[in-house]
């Protein structure tokens, strides 16, 4: 018996169906059956389905005389299924990969609920995604197990079909089936809700929910709309038969008349002329239905007391205030923002006439992220050496929280920003500060850079296209312009830098000072790092850190993190570190939740995760270039060199095996990468060897005093050769005293022969 009974009923998709099939197929657990079930559909829906089923046999094609609708075509796949869990996708909706592995983990956590629900994106024609609003809903729930009854606010989910799954002994013992006509799947999902006992959730984004330009069974306006008030009738007539719910009566009569209300608002499902007889149906359904002490929501109060009333006139009156007010507050964001930056520039000048303040510092870093890398560690040198100097950062108002306490900034482009970047002496980003800011005679603009090139930058981007997306030349020429000051790490930085952003600038040859950690932290300050990480003692810790692709959109793991993760080992633990660029990955959540990675992309310090791990798994980051300090193993796993190559464009043939290109082990398919760490050439002495020429090559300037020249040099004018370099350290293992992993092969697939 298969743990899931995927039931697609498809009409009308046939340009969509294959990759809704696909994505089930796919899919890493395998314990799936497929009820296709083609509602006699007139286009290619059930050759496709027939063609799959003759490939795979799990799946099962149905094929329905004439067309009934998605209710009694999903109703007749039920009646195939043989799975422990029922799933209801339309043929255009699409699963994403993982989605049942990540259902069967919570699943088996909460002991086979009822009923368990799951997160969807909203995927439409345009290529737009629009994120669901029920993550933080479904988050609150955790791994508890309940009824409608104990947590009301869980009706507020959307009501569909596809975004949980349901144990099919329950379902069908109660006789569950979905109804004739369009809606069907809401008076489904409530009655399912109320009956069930035990409910589960995950804030899974399991169900990528296609919105097609035409096609939708509700994207046309006409009388199957008004089955609506039939649908919703049902539901209540089934409370009647149920008292004891009578206290989520007031709730579920809202989400009623909420969706009545949505239905009039939107010509696509009722047609102008409709419109008021629609109105006086849900008026007169108001008034039937209405629970004793219902007070309507606050907002949108005055649609509810308009349905109550029963006049259309009254609604319709209050839509056009309503709309003419609307517009009126979009004419205003119009016209605002380009007075509103008229007068900023205007002030800007003014406070440019001012004398320039000898100690203030604004400082940025990752284009207003925060308290970070090169800057960040300038900013606490210069605390401590130059206390004088104010440090200000500039910061983007969604990072204010992150900010330690006690640090004084500004929110990037407000009049606040400008007032102090007209001011400051001494500006330090590792990016570029907005195009406007001009450089002022008597301030020092320090560029501090954020990572070794291994791809192209600056001017030679321009034969990159994809890469450079639309960038000025111009502009950055400008930017550079602006720069006092440069830092290299390295004498292969120093002569990319000088080329492809040529300038006036002072090139100051001191290493990052955001690796300076990696010299002065103790072995208790790795054991921390890796306690709050939780990373379990005696386990080794592998970083994989992949960087960003320019050719493509989003995150997408270049590796099955999930396989990867149970091949190593319970005895290996996996930080999974997704580029800054890409938004929070629910993929990566769910792998944490079942413990099998442990998610580290927004970690506020890439260093600490360095310092944590055993060994880092990469394929063109620049932190190959930072962890290799440290002198611990590096792989390479490169997938997509070529593509990426002729894409980004590199510098050096970072797969060559050449000393000095390659800093370890290279794998270019997930088997080889599989074999680097089964037959141990992860940590061999063939590795060590390639990292000592990679560390020869990239090392030259880190010492842990990068910081401490910057200061001395810029703020407090002391002469740069007072604090020469010192020989970076051979090796900096992890401490091995049996609270924590040792540097080395471990248990699993790292056992080394």
């Amino acid at each position: 018996m298969p743990r899931f009974t995927i039931v697609i009923a498809a009409y009308r998709v046939q340009g969509y169906l294959s990759a809704c099939l696909d994505s089930v197929l796919t899919q890493s657990c395998q314990d799936v059956e497929v009820v296709a079930v083609d509602d006699c559909s007139p286009d290619h829906c059930g050759a496709i389905i027939d063609a799959y089923a003759a490939r795979d046999s799990r799946v099962v094609p149905v094929h329905q005389r004439v067309n009934s609708g998605p209710g009694r075509a999903r109703n007749a796949g039920v009646e195939r299924a043989r799975g422990d869990y029922l799933l209801f996708l339309d043929g255009d909706d699409t699963l994403a990969p993982g989605t049942l592995q990540g259902l069967a983990d919570r699943l088996a956590l909460t002991h086979d609920p009822d009923i368990l629900y799951f997160n969807h994106v909203r995927t439409y024609w345009s290529e737009r995604r629009a994120p669901s609003l029920f993550g933080d809903l479904l988050a609150s729930a955790g791994t508890d197990v309940f009824s409608v009854v104990e947590r009301p606010e869980f009706l507020r989910l959307f009501a569909m079909s596809s975004n949980r799954v349901y144990h099919r002994d329950f379902y069908t013992r109660h006789g569950f089936a979905f109804s004739e006509g369009i809606y069907e799947d809401a008076l489904l999902s409530y009655k399912t809700m109320l009956t069930a006992r035990r409910i589960a959730c995950v804030d899974l984004v399991g169900l990528e929910y296609r919105q097609r330009r035409v096609g939708a069974s509700t994207g046309s306006p006409g009388e199957k709309h008004f089955v609506i008030f039939q649908q919703y009738a049902r539901l209540f007539d089934f409370l009647d038969d149920h008292p004891e719910l009578d206290p989520l009566r007031p709730l579920l009569f809202e989400r009623a008349v909420s969706h009545f209300l949505f239905c009039l608002d939107r010509t696509s499902r009722v047609a102008t002329a409709d419109r008021p007889r629609f109105f006086g149906r849900a008026a007169a359904w108001y008034r039937g239905r209405l629970p004793a002490g219902f007070t309507p929501p606050v907002q949108g109060r005055w649609r509810f007391e308009a349905l109550a009333s029963g006049s259309f006139l009254r609604y319709r009156e209050r839509e056009l205030g309503v709309r003419a007010a609307a517009g009126a507050r979009k004419l205003r964001r119009t016209v605002r923002p380009p007075l509103a930056a008229r007068a900023k520039r205007g002030l800007y000048r003014l406070h440019r006439q001012r004398p320039v303040d000898p100690h203030l510092a604004v400082y940025s870093a990752y284009w207003g992220r925060g308290v970070l890398c090169n800057p960040g560690a300038i900013y606490h040198k210069a605390r401590e050496l130059a206390p004088e100097i104010h440090g200000v950062w500039a910061v983007k108002q969604s990072e204010i929280e992150s900010l330690p306490e006690g640090v004084d900034y500004v929110v990037t482009g407000t009049r606040d920003f400008y007032r102090t970047v007209a001011r400051a002496k001494y500006l330090i980003n590792n990016v570029n500060f907005p195009n406007e800011v001009v450089k002022r005679p008597g301030t020092v603009h320090l560029q501090t850079f954020h990572g070794t090139p291994l791809k192209c930058m600056g001017l030679d981007q321009q034969r990159y296209p994809a890469a450079a997306g639309g960038m000025s030349f111009g502009n950055l020429l400008k930017r550079i312009d602006r720069w006092d000051v440069a830092l290299s790490s390295n004498p292969h930085s120093s002569q990319i830098w000088e080329r492809v952003y040529p300038a006036a600038y002072r090139l100051l040859e001191y290493g990052y000072p955001r690796n300076d950690v990696f010299f002065t932290a103790s072995e208790e300050d790795i054991r921390r790092i890796r306690g709050e990480l939780g990373i379990p003692a005696g386990n080794t810790a592998l970083l994989y850190a992949p960087t960003l692709r320019d050719y493509q959109k989003g995150f997408t793991p270049r590796l099955d993190l999930e396989r990867l993760s149970r091949e190593l080992g319970p005895q290996t633990t996996l930080l999974v570190r997704a580029h800054y660029s890409y938004r929070p990955q629910h993929q990566l959540s769910r792998l944490q939740e079942a413990g099998l990675v442990i998610d580290v992309s927004h970690h506020p310090s890439a260093e600490q995760l360095c310092l944590a791990a055993d060994a880092l798994i990469t394929d063109y980051s620049s932190m190959m270039f930072d962890y290799a300090l440290l002198d611990r193993p590096i792989v390479i796993y490169a997938d997509d060199w070529d593509i990426y190559r002729s894409s980004r464009g590199v510098y050096f043939d970072l797969l060559s095996g050449s000393p000095g290109e390659t800093p370890g082990a290279v794998a270019r398919t997930e088997r080889e990468l599989a074999e680097v760490f089964r037959e141990g050439r992860w940590c061999d002495a063939d590795a060590s060897a390639l990292r000592t020429a990679f560390r020869a090559r990239f090392c030259r300037f880190d010492d842990g005093h990068a910081a401490e020249r910057v200061v001395r040099t810029l703020m407090l004018g002391q002469d740069d050769t007072a604090l020469p370099l010192a020989p970076a350290p051979r090796t900096r293992p992890l401490p091995a005293d049996g609270d924590s992993a040792p540097a080395g092969p471990r248990g699993g697939v790292l056992t080394a022969e």
